[in-house]
């Protein structure tokens, strides 16, 4: 039987340790026997904070998703049950918060991760043409300057057909999507309510490249309006 635990009734307050031990004993023993002898812990001290989390920054952010541990092994040879680690996601303000949560590492991206091919087609239009790319050029040398990694996913090798080989911006060109990432580690704040604060630090620190994404490629166009 599930435990009773109501993490809808709690405010978030971190993740104890005993949140990276349970990944550790995973990671040592990914099977349904180990789960489901610790499954009150990772309901209580690695669901429920989780979605606690996505509770408080669904006021900030927009609707939030928690993944699921279970993995999905139908296409895959790693036939390994559960994933080894906990991830969610939000989307509002036109972009995308995620946050993942493992043994080793709290990491937090915004950005837009998925782009549709006439999404696509404006982004490498906006990144190609001199005043917005050159604004997006501004925008991510301030991230980087923070700390920042700013990256596009599985680029492309080669700039995309139309589009000049050495165009100065040909980093941004071969990008598919566009985000701003920053790995934490492990730090005594993820068992206190800072934890939150740092995932809106990244949010925040975010708004000028979602905002140019906005502007340049998520928005409808007015054609299409």
């Amino acid at each position: 039987m599930p435990p009773s635990y109501n993490w809808q009734a709690v405010a978030f307050t971190g993740w104890p340790e005993s949140a990276q031990r349970f990944f550790i004993g995973l990671q040592l023993d990914n099977s349904r026997t180990y789960f489901e002898s610790n499954r009150d812990l990772y309901v209580r001290d690695v669901k429920a904070p989780m979605e606690a989390l996505s509770v408080e920054l669904e006021k900030v952010v927009g609707p939030g998703h928690v993944f699921r541990i279970n993995r999905d092994v139908r296409f895959s040879k790693d036939k390994s049950p559960y994933k080894t680690s906990i991830a969610a996601w939000w989307a509002g303000g036109g972009g995308e918060l995620y946050v993942h949560l493992d043994s080793k590492d709290f990491y937090v991206w915004s950005g837009k991760h998925e782009m549709d091919n006439p999404m696509l087609e404006r982004f490498r239009a906006a990144v190609s043409a001199d005043t917005t790319g050159q604004r997006l050029v501004d925008i991510v040398a301030e991230l980087e300057r923070k700390g920042y990694k700013v990256e596009g996913g599985e680029a492309l090798k080669r700039v995309p057909p139309g589009y000049p080989k050495d165009h100065p911006r040909e980093r941004f060109l071969r990008h598919k999507n566009i985000g701003a990432s920053r790995s934490f580690g492990l730090q005594p704040w993820l068992g206190t309510p800072q934890a939150r604060d740092r995932v809106l630090e990244v949010w925040r620190d975010a708004q000028a490249l979602l905002a140019w994404l906005h502007e340049s490629v998520t928005a409808t166009p007015p054609a299409a309006r």
